[in-house]
């Protein structure tokens, strides 16, 4: 048994995450050659692999009698009457095969006799769709084999001892072939669909799949759940028009609906069914799973006992299934009142800061909190402070203490009091001006910050701007009209003595633990050509704009090579697939090689932070390792 089923270009298995989606048309346009183009364009805007047709030569198919309407029942009457009123001409079918072509969509048809089987060699089609009907018409399915094109089979009517008759002739004449569980009713009904046998076809071809006709679209994405890598559903402009198909297809919207939810499924099936915890995952767990705490303030060189040990939330610290092994070990640091355990107290003890060197500003994030821990542990010539909404209200000079000479740099909060993101390019004028009113006084904080760093001229504030969406992007005409709004918003802002620069954002940014999508500063053409309209410069978080290239299939150095001359300043982490955002240097996709040669020639002047998820944590460990792993590059 072939492990591989190739149709045109597209190579399908049941490991593979790619579902053939096929649209059949049959003979729902009704005769109409006009109304099965137009069936065409719907479906290549729809977004399916194939469209499907149907031919027969009548007399070719049907007993003499039956033609002239002598002997037969009601129903074959009935049926051959539409056939000769619906067929499409040979020359039409040339003409549809050659506008599939040209539309870039594959056709493809079912042959119903011989005659139609030599017509569509001489189209040159590339696969061939058996129906239900004649899947026990062995020399049809021989004079198909002698073609040496792949077939797609539906076993619609046909018991599983017949099923398995055809496998082993096809097997025979080493044919390349894949079998659709289908119920032959239209429409079918629920009860009788079946849906847990398509799975025994997996003895019989290596790929399977499903050709539905019943009501909705559940099913057919229940399929795919269940193995299907080939979808067929009959599509037609208006269930209510005359044939006997219509009724058991889908029109335009369920159509489509059907293909993006089964694009959905392939992303969520995954790839290797292994547990892995996603970034979103991550966020909820650092903040709302359990650690492993002191209960009590401890000495370096203690020997930790069970009454030393809280379990508390938040989740940032050692897993409270660590508990045994951390029980009895000598500590070889300070721990105070409720702070986090942490691995390193369990092995060879967390990574210290030095003095390091690079050939630009450097710096790390900080807080108010922390921000005299740090300062006298690095030689950072600068240091980003990332603002809360609770740090908005606080009184700076409780924390920072006379002048700094170094430099700093501002990240505004992301997240407002009242849930609210910053969003300066929503079209909810309401929520628009909170957004601009906050960002406003974060800009007023900078100004007030200012005066502990006497030496930085004009303070940079990295902001997340906005214009997320919940559940799509935006189209293009509506996304520009956002950046109208976020241009409209800056001019609203006294931004007199600091520099607002927008952060390069990923295609699916992490809010409240879930995923959005985010339509504005992620692709470079259009950063670019904002920043040189606009007179504006970036933040370049290039684990960020790793992501928006994985996911958009781009070279991540074009993107650089495009954006860099715009940037003023760098988070640089790394990043892996399309959410693995801020990992530590060296554990993701990123060739810090080739960036850095990027950067180094075309921003060489722009300042960085390592933005590592969780890098501040451990007496900073993660900004230590990170800044070690930088400074061959920098």
């Amino acid at each position: 048994m072939r492990k591989e089923f190739k149709i045109g270009d597209i190579v399908l298995s049941q490991t593979s995450d790619k579902v053939f989606i096929i649209a059949e048309i049959g003979n729902n346009h009704n005769g109409s050659l006009d109304r099965a183009k137009k069936m065409v364009d719907q479906a290549v805007e729809i977004g399916v692999d194939c469209v499907k047709f149907q031919m027969r030569f009548l007399d070719e198919v049907y007993r003499q009698r039956s033609l002239e309407k002598n002997g037969d029942d009601l129903s074959a009457e009935y049926t051959i009457d539409l056939l000769k009123r619906f067929e499409l001409s040979l020359d039409e079918h040339k003409e549809l095969k050659n506008y599939c072509d040209e539309k870039g969509i594959l056709y493809m048809c079912t042959p119903w006799d011989y005659r139609s089987l030599e017509v569509l060699e001489s189209l040159g089609v590339k696969a061939y769709k058996v129906a239900s009907a004649d899947l026990t018409n062995l020399p049809l399915l021989k004079k198909i084999v002698e073609t040496k094109k792949p077939m797609i089979l539906s076993t619609g009517m046909s018991k599983e001892e017949e099923v398995e008759q055809v496998c082993n002739f096809l097997n025979k004449e080493n044919a390349d072939f894949c079998f659709l569980h289908c119920n032959s009713t239209y429409p079918a009904p629920f009860h009788s669909i079946n849906l847990r046998f398509m799975n025994n076809l997996e003895k019989y071809s290596s790929v399977y799949g499903y050709s539905g006709h019943e009501r909705g679209i559940g099913v057919s994405i229940g399929a795919v759940a269940r193995g299907a890598k080939v979808v067929e559903r009959h599509f037609t402009l208006d269930r209510e028009m005359e044939g006997p198909d219509h009724a058991a297809s889908l029109e335009f919207e369920s159509f489509k609906e059907m293909v993006e939810s089964i694009r959905q499924l392939e992303e969520a099936l995954g790839k290797d069914g292994q547990r892995e915890v996603s970034q979103g995952e991550m966020i909820n767990r650092e903040n709302l799973a359990k650690s492993l705490v002191a209960s009590k303030d401890l000495k370096a060189g203690h020997v930790v006992t069970l009454e030393d040990i809280s379990v508390k939330s938040p989740g940032q610290g050692l897993s409270p299934l660590k508990m045994e092994e951390l029980i009895s070990k000598k500590l070889g640091r300070d721990i105070n009142f409720e702070d986090f355990f942490f691995q390193t107290d369990l092995d060879e003890g967390a990574i210290e800061n030095r003095s390091y060197s690079f050939n630009r500003p450097w710096g790390i994030p900080v807080r108010y909190h922390d921000f005299d821990f740090f300062s006298q542990r690095t030689n950072a010539t600068l240091y980003e402070f990332h603002l809360s909404y609770s740090d908005m209200e606080l009184d700076i000079s409780k924390f920072l203490k006379g002048t700094y000479d170094c430099d700093f740099v501002m990240h505004a909060p992301e997240l407002f009091k009242g849930s609210r993101l910053m969003d300066l390019a929503t079209p909810d004028k309401e929520y628009r001006d909170f957004s601009i009113k906050e960002t406003q006084r974060t800009i007023d904080i900078t100004r007030e910050l200012k005066q502990y760093f006497p030496t930085t001229k004009k303070p940079l504030i990295v902001a997340n701007i906005g214009g997320f969406t919940m559940d799509g992007n935006l189209p293009e005409r509506v996304k520009e009209e956002y950046y109208h709004r976020f241009v409209e918003s800056m001019k609203e802002l006294d931004t007199e003595g600091v520099e607002l620069i927008p952060q390069t954002m990923a295609p699916f940014p992490w809010h409240f633990g879930g995923q959005r999508y985010q339509n504005l500063f992620v692709h470079a053409e259009e950063i670019a050509e904002k920043c040189e309209k606009h007179n504006l410069r970036i933040c370049l978080d290039i684990s960020h704009s790793k992501l928006t290239c994985n996911y958009l299939k781009k070279s991540f150095e074009e993107f650089v090579e495009i954006v860099a001359p715009y940037t003023a300043h760098l988070h640089l982490g790394d990043a892996k697939g399309l959410d693995g955002e801020g990992l530590q240097v060296g554990d993701g996709d990123i060739n810090f090689e080739k960036i850095s040669e990027i950067l180094n020639r075309l921003s060489p002047e722009s300042s960085f932070i390592p933005e590592i998820w969780q890098g501040h944590k451990n007496q900073g460990e993660g900004c230590w390792l990170a800044l070690e792993r930088l400074e061959p590059y920098f």
